[in-house]
């Protein structure tokens, strides 16, 4: 996969990690022959990423990509000195919750008093990453994971917290649910290239695959209303 294409950047899966998937899950091999390669945008720039993603929690990505746009628009360059030039009522005019302004100017503010230093987490084990980030407000496990992945390019990045993977899970392994042991076996077995599987099947869990329905669904509608008992009226 290109690095970067018309100014964007990718994320960055090779072969290897295309052929060790499709080696050990014919069923995931069969995903990604039929949707092709699959283009991630990233954000190498990791103050940038952590703000973006505080930005859009709880939220519509439609909602998120108008906020940010303000945001980036403004705040030139987006660093911790502009955010807290700003200040919270500024950040608030762009779209923000008061509450969300704080914890951008937080952790704004550990990042240029040096309480937070972005090159450490760079430079440390996923795991360790995970939980630096999640000793920021406003950050938790699934945040910091999808920094990892989408800022980092960390390669083995499998988001048990992310519902749209374990739909795609569903969705592709013909699950009616997906529990904590179920999901592990799945890790277990694409690691360590469990990014380039999240890829695959955020697609799947998008709609790249014609038909592909979700078993939690059908399931869902095929149970007897609350309240009412099968066979009377």
């Amino acid at each position: 996969m290109d690095a970067q294409r018309d100014g964007a950047h990718w994320f960055q899966y090779g072969p290897e990690a295309v052929a060790y998937l499709k080696q050990k899950d014919k069923i995931l091999g069969a995903l990604i022959d039929q949707i092709g390669p699959v283009r991630r945008e990233v954000d190498p720039d990791l103050f940038s990423a952590v703000v973006h993603h505080i930005v859009g929690q709880q939220i519509s990505t439609k909602a998120q990509a108008t906020i940010w746009g303000r945001m980036r628009e403004a705040l030139v360059p987006l660093d911790a000195a502009s955010v807290l030039a700003a200040g919270v009522p500024w950040l608030q005019s762009f779209g923000l919750t008061f509450r969300k302004a704080d914890y951008i100017t937080d952790f704004a503010a550990k990042v240029q008093s040096g309480a937070f230093d972005l090159e450490q987490i760079r430079h440390s084990s996923d795991q360790e990453a995970v939980e630096a980030l999640c000793g920021l407000k406003g950050v938790g496990v699934w945040t910091a994971e999808m920094i990892l992945l989408f800022c980092l390019q960390r390669p083995d990045v499998l988001s048990y917290d992310d519902l749209a993977i374990q739909r795609g899970l569903r969705m592709v392994y013909r699950h009616r649910s997906i529990d904590r042991a179920r999901f592990e076996r799945y890790r277990r077995r694409w690691s360590p290239y469990g990014s380039t599987a999240s890829l695959y099947l955020w697609a799947a869990a998008g709609g790249a695959v014609p038909g592909l329905t979700d078993p939690a669904l059908r399931a869902k509608r095929s149970m007897p209303k609350k309240g009412k008992k099968e066979g009377l009226s």
